[in-house]
């Protein structure tokens, strides 16, 4: 082997792991945001996290993705850390799948059949209609569909390059030598941790244990490795592909970092039962399968083994490695912080946004319910609710703020069209939640300033303003099924009702100043009687923008403002629920004022 080889061995790593990396982001992409419903909704038990662990890792093909989402999750806290180790013990089985793929390149054969089935027949055809999909379809999800089978040719075909590329070590007398080493049972388990070590280290360097496998069974192809200088090696990269998510785990809170300890130690533990077996096993019989040579489907074979019976050892014991994780990272009293959103997750688009639909849900209920409560202080006042509402604006502007830098981060990543979409909405409803909150703390400040000041409402004007309050609070409620339930029809009712809205607080100006010209209203309370119904009014504008966005990105329309035009020609129920909401929101008659 010379430097030309070499440098064609490293063109191939090069190929393969940008094949391997360009086709796990297309398939998250493809997934989309049913990453996060999966990995939040089938981890309740043992076997359930084990398998959903199993599926994604299988579908993604990269455990070490499936692991630091987990450390995300866990560390977000939408996923506890008993139902992150099962997720993470399937990972370690679901990532055996890429080298059951790679473990194809070996089969051999004259028949017709056996010859498509190998990838250097069968992957021009997928990287040809990958190529089409991708140049000239118009669809988001099929742009994806191509973009994996690209990924995948080119994976398949640096696979075979790095194959061809090593193909003269079998000449070599020091790379027979290395893994004679490895193999020989003469210096006892020290050639054997050595295995591991030399597994360990490469998969670290190169952050994908499937790599580090892909590479050993490009090695394979040379025939002077044996099964029993693999099996080591095998063990060896399961330790080293912990390393991203202990990278991942820096500046996690304690669970965070528990996560990741948990993936070190199962591996580790895993490693040394194995190892153990394996050196009595060798010391004890002499087995020939341990001095036949390696190749690609053995090495996929002794993979899989090893990850299935780690995982059949240690998934009952997943309480002692939780135990284990608490011993190691001892829990201190720790504040965390609001919202939960970890940039870990970024790197899986689909899952960062979903977190990031939680937290703006979080952020939505909250206002909403800020301005329930400034609704109910305006007829039962309390300083402990005035600060309560005040406290939950401050918290509303800071999701504002960090949904939004994450938003923007999470834009700047390649996600497909409808997450981009989903995206700005969440864009455009954070602004109008969190000046909902604002409008609370301004309908809070109004009834102190009323207070302070001795000024009352007549009964007349508290029972006028009473049924603004009503429209209001039911507007806000539409509102924030709309978003959170995805509900059209009840987006569709916020239009005409906001509508009412408007007209209300026209009638209730007109009828003030009616009361003003009697005298029986002062001109310092209409100031405030103003500012009430204003920042009602702007309350249901919010609620507009809301609807309008939700029924916008069903819609797949741009112009928010343009749609609620034409929603108001084009939507049959829209006349009949404006007249509906007249009579439920109609003023009561004015009394005779002398």
């Amino acid at each position: 082997m010379d430097i030309f080889d070499l440098l064609i061995l490293i063109g191939g790593l090069c190929l393969f792991m940008y094949g391997m990396n360009v086709m796990g982001e297309s398939l998250e992409r493809f997934a989309g945001g049913k990453l996060q419903s999966i990995l939040n909704k089938f981890t309740t038990n043992k076997f359930a996290g084990f398998l959903t662990g199993l599926g994604v890792t299988a579908i993604i093909q990269s455990s070490s993705a499936t692991t630091v989402m987990v450390v995300g999750f866990v560390n977000s806290g939408i996923m506890s850390l008993k139902q992150g180790i099962n997720v993470i013990m399937g990972a370690n089985v679901g990532t055996t799948v890429t080298a059951w793929i790679l473990s194809l390149s070996g089969i051999s054969g004259d028949s017709f059949l056996l010859q498509m089935l190998k990838p250097t027949s069968f992957t021009p055809i997928l990287a040809l209609i990958g190529l089409i999909l991708y140049m000239f379809s118009k669809s988001s999800k099929k742009k994806d569909i191509g973009t994996i089978l690209l990924g995948f040719a080119t994976l398949m075909f640096g696979m075979d390059t790095m194959s061809t590329a090593v193909s003269g070590l079998r000449d070599a007398s020091w790379f027979t030598s290395l893994f004679g080493f490895f193999a020989s049972t003469e210096y006892g388990p020290l050639s054997a941790i050595l295995g591991v070590l030399a597994g360990a280290v490469l998969t670290a360097i190169i952050q994908s244990s499937s790599a580090s496998v892909g590479i050993l069974q490009a090695l394979s192809t040379t025939g002077m490795i044996t099964t029993g200088a693999a099996f080591p090696i095998i063990m060896g990269q399961n330790i080293g592909t912990c390393v991203t998510a202990l990278l991942s785990s820096a500046g996690a809170n304690k669970n965070g970092k528990r996560a990741a300890i948990v993936h070190l130690s199962f591996n580790i533990i895993g490693t040394v039962i194995m190892l153990a077996i394996f050196c009595i096993v060798r010391a004890i019989v002499d087995i020939p399968f341990f001095n036949s040579g390696a190749n690609e489907m053995n090495i996929a074979i002794m993979h899989t083994i090893f990850n299935v019976v780690c995982t059949a050892v240690l998934l009952p014991a997943s309480s002692l490695l939780e135990k284990l994780a608490y011993k190691l990272i001892k829990p201190e009293a720790e504040v965390e912080p609001e919202p939960k959103l970890d940039e870990r997750l970024l790197a899986t688009p689909a899952v960062a946004l979903g977190v990031c639909h939680d937290a703006t849900v979080t952020m939505a209920q909250d206002a909403s319910g800020a301005l329930y409560d400034s609704l109910d202080a305006f007829f039962d006042y309390s300083k402990e609710k005035a600060q309560k509402i005040r406290d939950i604006e401050d918290k509303t502007d800071n999701y504002e703020d960090a949904i939004g830098t994450y938003l923007v981060k999470l834009s700047s990543r390649q996600i497909g069209d409808s997450a981009s979409d989903e995206a700005a909405k969440y864009l455009k409803i954070i602004g109008d939640f969190e000046r909902i909150s604002d409008h609370a703390v301004n309908l809070i400040e109004s009834k102190e300033e009323m207070l302070d000041k001795g000024i009352d409402l007549s009964d007349e004007a508290k029972s006028e303003v009473k049924v603004m309050l009503d429209s209001v609070r039911e507007i806000v409620s539409l509102s924030l099924s709309a978003f959170i339930d995805a509900n059209i029809e009840h987006a569709y009712m916020i239009e005409p009702l906001e509508q009412v809205i408007d007209k209300l607080k026209e009638q209730l100006r007109t009828r003030h100043i009616y009361r003003l010209q009697q005298g029986n209203c002062t001109i310092e309370a209409g100031f405030i009687w103003s500012d009430i119904l204003t920042n009602l009014e702007r309350v249901s504008d919010h609620c507009s923008n809301i609807a309008a966005c939700v029924i916008d990105t069903a819609q797949n329309r741009l112009d928010l403002h343009e749609f609620v035009k034409e929603m108001k020609e084009a939507y049959p129920e829209y006349k009949n629920l404006y007249e509906g909401y007249l009579k439920k929101y109609a003023l009561p008659s004015l009394k005779s004022e002398g």
